[in-house]
């Protein structure tokens, strides 16, 4: 049993970059380093070194936004 979806009910096409942009890089890489960060502050054990990897993480958020805010992310829609 199959249904056919009208073409006027289908959703709008997504971007074609995937999410292949420099604010997603840049938010991914910083999110990356501050979990390392994190991590090791946890293995070591040494908890400044944990409040570090989370403060990069938090940055890491800002960072992206605004990228994305300056036109270097996915278009709103």
């Amino acid at each position: 049993m199959s249904h056919q979806i009208d073409p006027e009910n289908l959703p709008p096409v997504a971007p074609h970059n995937h999410g292949r942009t420099p604010a997603a890089w840049a938010t991914n890489g910083l999110i990356v380093l501050g979990a390392l960060f994190a991590a090791v502050g946890l293995m070591i054990p040494l908890l400044a070194l944990v409040w570090v990897g989370s403060g990069i993480v938090i940055a890491a958020l800002a960072v992206g936004a605004v990228l994305r805010a300056l036109g270097h992310g996915q278009p709103l829609r």
